[in-house]
């Protein structure tokens, strides 16, 4: 099988535009793809719920933090606000928070059906809802969600996180055709598999072997790879994209 590709340098694909990247501390896309905004030439404000680790991913990056719950309207309008007062506007806003899970449904309890769902679905909600208030008054801006193609992929004891990742795409579409008159395009990525250190430690070693042996290369994706595609829609080479959700993935149905 080919090898994992090297790693691809910037070519200003985002400079001089501010990006807001949920979800980002970690290893994970999140973190991948606020590197890849600060290479790419954007301002970047990160931002997650877990106050030490997100302190670490913002001096390892250079950029600038702010603690915020995607599950508390209060600190989604707080992280917008501050955005706006810091820098005078929103250009992009990565909504990749999300959480998961595994149970089967027959075994699944109300909280951990809300649970994902209120991180997943709910808070790409809030947070697309703010942005897109500011975007609206600007004239511009674009949104990006991460999704999973698990939205339309069964995989067992998954029904929670499907649904709402489903439910995304459904929001994305709808989204970007609310805002294409504002200026403003709201597309998603719908990544596979992407390899970091978390995902090992809540995924089992055979399951990550039977899903990475499903990819026509054979291996997960790197997180920069699902990061680069973000930075494609969140640049001015996709203008002509709205509601779209693009599959980050070499497996195909």
């Amino acid at each position: 099988m080919p090898e994992t590709p090297s790693y691809v340098p910037g070519h200003g694909l985002l400079a001089g535009k501010v990006v807001v990247v949920t979800a980002a501390a970690g290893t994970g896309i999140g973190f991948a793809t606020a590197r890849r905004a600060v290479e790419e030439g954007a301002t970047v404000v990160v931002s997650d719920w877990h106050e030490r680790r997100l302190g670490e991913a913002a001096e390892q990056l250079g950029v600038q933090g702010i603690a915020c719950d995607v599950t508390v309207q209060d600190q989604v309008d707080n992280l917008i606000d501050s955005v706006v007062d810091m820098h005078g506007r929103i250009d992009v806003l990565v909504n990749n928070a999300g959480l998961g899970g595994t149970a089967d449904l027959v075994d699944m309890t109300d909280e951990q059906w809300l649970r994902v769902l209120d991180v997943t679905l709910n808070g790409t909600f809030r947070c697309t809802r703010a942005a897109l208030r500011q975007m609206r008054t600007q004239g511009s801006g674009v949104i990006v969600n991460n999704s999973s193609v698990i939205a339309w992929r069964a995989q067992q004891g998954q029904a929670h996180y499907a649904a709402a990742k489903a439910g995304v795409n459904a929001l994305t579409r709808t989204a970007g055709v609310e805002a294409a008159q504002y200026g403003v395009r709201v597309n998603a990525v719908s990544p596979s598999i992407a390899m970091h250190p978390f995902l090992a430690k809540v995924t089992t070693d055979e399951l990550l072997a039977e899903l990475s042996a499903k990819e026509a290369f054979g291996r997960p994706a790197e997180p920069w790879e699902v990061a680069n595609v973000i930075v494609f829609l969140a640049s001015d080479y996709s203008s002509y994209m709205t509601g779209e959700v693009v599959s980050v993935s070499s497996q195909h149905p």
